[in-house]
Parts: C-alpha cells; structure tokens; sequence
C-alpha cells in the first residue's frame, strides 16, 4: 500500500529526528508531529547543565534552526498528547478530542521522571528535572544567596551503581566530595515536609537534612500507556524487532521507550541515552517507509561532571575485573572490560582518543589482549 501520512507520537530528541529522517529519506507525504510539550523538538542534556545554570536559553537546545524546521514542512501539534491508538482504523486519538489518520505511527514517547512515593511528595520544593520547563522552575532557585545544601541521598551501598562499574563509582565519589557534596549512602527517603521557610527531609535512619529545594533524581520509566493500551506488546518498553517494528506492522517506536535486540551485545536492551534516541530513530523512520534499515549501534553513554567527561560503550552484563590503562583515580584514564579477549565494555575518564580506538576494535570485533590494552605506549589504533 501506498504510504501518504506518516504520524510521529513524541517531539523529543527521538521524535524530532523521526520527522526530520522521513523528509531526508524523500518522504513527501504528511507527516503530522505529537508533542506533549509545547517546545520544538529539543534534547535535554543541556537542561541539567547550562540551560539551569543561567548561561544558556532554551532556544540552545532545539535541534534545528527555525528555517530548517520550518522548510520540514511538519503538521506540528504542541501541547497536547496522543490519548489512543485506534488499530483497526489507524487513526490517533488526541487528548483535545482530535482524531488523525495513519498509514504508519512512529511512537518516540520516551520516559518520565519516576515519582517519590513517600509524604509529603506533593511538597512546591520538591523539583524533578526532564523538560525545559522543569529547569526554568528550577533555576530561580540556584540563584545567588539561595541557601542550597548539596546532599546526596543514595539508598545503595554505592553512588551510581546501576550504570556504572564500582571503580567508577568511587572516583566519581571522590571528585563530588572534592567539591564539596555530601553523600548519604546506604539510607533512603522517609518523609519530605515543608516549614514556613525551607523543607526537611527526613531519612530511614531517622536522621533529616533541610534546604530550600529538594531534587529527586530516582531514574526514568517509560512511556508506555499509549501503546500497552493498543494491545501493543509491552515488557520493560515498547517491544521492538531490529528495524524497530512493533508487534503491529504499520506502528514503530525508537527512543528511551524502544525495547529492541541488540545484536552487537547479544541481548534485548532499552536504552536511556541521547545517542540512542537520535539513531534508532533514524533507522525508525527509513524502516517505516519500508526501506531495509536495522539497528545494531554499539550503546554510548556520556556524562561531563565538573572537568571531567566519561563515556561508555557497551552494557556489560556483569563488571569483571577491569584492565587499566593508566592510574585509576588520576585526571585520565580507561578500563578495559574483556570476555576472553573480546572487548565487552570499555569507560574512559577524559580520554576520548582511547575509546575511539576502543570502538573500532569492538565493532570490528578484533581481539584485544589485556597486557596491549594496559601498556600506555602501545597505540591502539595499531591494533
């Protein structure tokens, strides 16, 4: 069948390159874009960086120059959400009470803050940061003379574990500490309550600490509603195929709500990182024109904390004992995580020329051994 109406769910980063994609891949047809938010499509490391801090506007973070989005010739809907999937028909269901025609859907939903679920959460002082909007009501609050205690409250043993490795963890630790942050590992969140003047959190160990604001940073969960109540396959995310097919043919989902096979790691992942929502949806949007396209992009993660810029390749189902290349703890340096000697996993701390010759090893899957990956002299681009 002919393809003449192409719907995006979602104008984030995901979605935002959907659209742009069709038009790339010489998609003509319409293409009607779904925005919750009432901002162009945007990406959103910035916003816990300088779009918080005061040193950048918003506008910073939109993907594309207003004439390129415009000359994108999209059917924007902004500020309003998709409330249904109707299959049988291929029509979206709007949350003003609109109805759109579909021949192929593109859910690029991502994620939402997951919520405190203690008293007191519902406390004005309590901030959560994902959209534009959340760090523009946030930034007031960091402004000079603001009484802001930095404290870190991690009910796990170690800050950072569900991402990181342990060696990172304590370099990452240590670095905060250095610049004076607090840490409360090993206790939770009992109670949030506000007072005439500041708000008082009160920990699982009986112990409280007061501020002017509190932000809960607890992770992400997907947006999934939409598509679980279509009848859509749902476990842990969207499920996808490798072209990012859902169960139903005429619909595809990419982004931080895509749960997807991933070949180069030889297992099923959703992936919660900016790389990922950009170039699975690309592939997302050249699959649903019926074009062979097929996700298979080793996972990168990246964080800039103070001087310090970490990356990561790869989800290693366990962390074994690290190869170091370098002194860990220092201003640079990388780990190796091998299986055998194949490469799994590689985090670089400040080294960016490692981890580039890191990659090409991985994707060309050359084996690596640990003595050449530890030796500072010998160049890894050779291997």
């Amino acid at each position: 069948m002919s393809i003449d109406s192409v719907v995006v769910v979602g104008a984030g980063q995901a979605g935002g390159w959907a659209a742009k994609s069709l038009r790339n891949e010489g998609f003509n047809g319409r293409i009607v874009l779904v925005g919750d938010e009432a901002h162009p499509p945007h990406e959103r490391p910035p916003l816990s960086k300088a779009v918080l801090a005061g040193t950048a506007e918003p506008e910073s973070t939109h993907l594309f120059k207003r004439d390129a989005y415009e000359g994108l010739g999209l059917d924007v809907r902004a500020g309003v959400a998709a409330a249904a999937i109707e299959r049988p028909s291929r029509t979206l269901v709007l949350t003003n009470g609109e109805t759109v025609a579909y021949d192929r859907l593109l859910l690029c939903t991502g994620s939402a803050p997951r919520k405190l679920g203690v008293a007191g959460a519902d406390s004005p002082r309590l901030h959560y940061l994902r959209t534009i909007d959340d760090a523009l009501l946030l930034r007031p609050r960091l402004a000079p003379g603001a009484h802001l205690i930095v404290t870190v409250i991690e009910p796990l043993s170690r800050i950072c574990a569900r991402a990181a490795p342990p060696e990172i963890s304590e370099h990452l630790l240590h670095l905060h500490e250095r610049h004076g942050v607090a840490f409360r590992l090993g206790v939770g969140v009992a109670a949030i309550e506000d007072t005439a003047d500041a708000v008082e959190v009160t920990l699982t160990d009986g112990s409280s600490v007061r501020g002017d604001a509190v932000i809960a940073g607890i992770g992400i969960v997907p947006n999934v509603a939409l598509a679980k109540a279509a009848g859509l396959a749902v476990d842990n995310g969207i499920i996808v195929n490798e072209h990012t097919q859902t169960s139903d043919p005429f619909v595809f989902a990419a982004g931080d709500v895509a749960n997807m096979p991933l070949g180069c790691v030889g297992a099923r992942v959703r992936l919660e990182s900016w790389a990922n929502a950009q170039n699975q949806a690309i592939v997302a949007a050249k699959a649903a024109l019926g074009k062979e396209a097929r996700y298979d992009e080793l996972p990168w993660f990246w964080s800039d904390q103070y001087d310090l810029n970490l990356q990561m390749l790869g989800v290693p189902a366990r962390w074994p004992e690290p190869v170091v290349r370098g002194a860990l703890g220092s201003e640079s340096f990388t780990l190796f995580y091998l299986d055998g000697e194949d490469i799994v996993g590689v985090v670089a701390a400040n080294a960016p020329r490692e981890l580039r010759a890191a990659k090409r090893l991985m994707q060309q899957r050359k084996p690596a051994r640990a003595e050449d990956l530890a030796n500072p002299a010998m160049n890894l681009a050779k291997l």
